[in-house]
């Protein structure tokens, strides 16, 4: 809808075409329901693919500010939460009004519901075969998303479109997405779900400290959700329980206790994953009886406790699709492909994945500007 407004309001006849019956789902499910919209603090760094600064171009030239300028402008109220993410105050749909809205204004005309059934290109033209008939054009752009929530719509249409064309995608797989434990953590920590804990959480070139949570399957929480982009299967996490304390310096001063290590771990994390944690490190006894490199030990397992996901749980969890188009293809001032004049790949289905927290929303429309420019 950003793509198909600006290129409306450059004089461009444009016909958008949803094969889902509900505009923007993936808007109005987002956010509890206030859609987290833009992050104040997204540029080229909060970005995953494998051509780290091809989203340098778009990123720069229809920034936050650019969008919550015409939030403002249709008098939609927001608020800003942690970390720069900023949510509508009512409701998602006041989003989705405001995209349908821009179309309108621009001469957008619509085909929805409305599968596509084929693309084919000859003679400068992109010819598309859909349920309502054929329809052609000089140009064509691909904002069909990822493999994330198949049950609103997400189909790997796109992919399929990029490699009719010869063009490569980086192997997609979920992202920002639960992990799961094995058996035996699951045995283990299976029934603290529900629980949560500030922690840091390291994998690969990947650290971020927020909640993490126990889930029935596994864990969950912002923490897991971010480093689940960096997690490529069979990596171990590092995981730190007590960012912003020295655990060495804080059980030296406990040395002399009689108080179980449990119950003193309680002092700073939940009661039952401390005594989880310490039964499965056999750690559940007297401080008092812990010799010094026993203390040290445990002390540095606090801080880099490795845990080995068995896996993620899948797209119909996961908020984003990792890989996708290769933006190794595309101009990144056009989005289009190289080899394939006024073809254009914009949004999710692009090797672009933003953290979460709002990243992935601007990353939208800042590609769908950058399109809506050219196509």
């Amino acid at each position: 809808m950003m793509c198909a407004a600006v290129a409306g309001r450059r004089g461009r006849r444009v016909l958008l075409i949803e094969h889902y019956d509900k505009l923007g789902e993936k808007i109005r499910i987002s956010g509890g329901g206030r859609c987290n919209f833009t992050n104040l603090h997204a540029e080229p760094a909060s970005y995953l693919s494998q051509n780290p600064d091809f989203c340098r171009s778009a990123l720069s030239r229809y920034t936050p500010r650019d969008f919550i300028e015409l939030v403002e402008r249709y008098r939609i109220a927001w608020h800003e939460k942690a970390l720069g993410q900023l949510f509508c105050d009512r409701t998602s749909l006041d989003i989705i009004a405001l995209l349908k809205t821009e179309c309108d204004r621009a001469g957008v005309q619509w085909r929805m519901p409305c599968a596509v059934q084929g693309v084919t290109y000859e003679g400068g033209a992109f010819a598309v075969s859909t349920a309502m008939g054929p329809v052609s054009g000089e140009a064509l752009v691909i904002a069909t998303g990822g493999l994330t929530v198949p049950k609103i719509g997400a189909t790997p249409f796109g992919y399929r479109i990029a490699e009719q064309f010869g063009i490569a995608v980086v192997p997609p797989r979920p992202a920002l997405v639960p992990l799961a434990f094995d058996s035996a953590a699951l045995a283990r920590y299976g029934d603290l779900s529900g629980i949560s804990v500030d922690a840091e959480v390291c994998c690969n070139d990947g650290r971020f400290r927020d909640a993490l949570l126990f889930t029935h399957r596994g864990l969950s929480g912002p923490a897991i959700l971010q480093i689940s982009s960096y997690w490529n299967g069979g990596d171990t996490l590092s995981i730190d329980l007590l960012p912003g304390t020295d655990a060495h310096a804080w059980l030296e001063t406990e040395r002399r206790s009689t108080a179980r290590l449990d119950n003193i771990l309680a002092r700073r994390l939940p009661r039952r994953f401390a005594q989880q944690w310490s039964g499965a490190h056999r750690a559940a006894v007297p401080v008092s009886e812990l010799d010094d490199k026993r203390r040290n030990e445990l002390a540095s397992l606090l801080h880099a406790w490795p845990v080995l996901p068995s896996g993620t749980l899948g797209y119909n969890k996961a908020e984003v699709t990792l890989g996708g188009v290769d933006t190794r293809a595309l101009s990144s001032r056009t989005m289009a492909a190289r080899e394939v004049p006024r073809l254009h790949f914009i949004g999710e289905v692009v090797d672009v994945t933003g953290w979460l927290g709002g990243y992935n929303f601007q990353w939208a429309w800042s590609s769908g500007y950058a399109a809506g420019q050219y196509a």
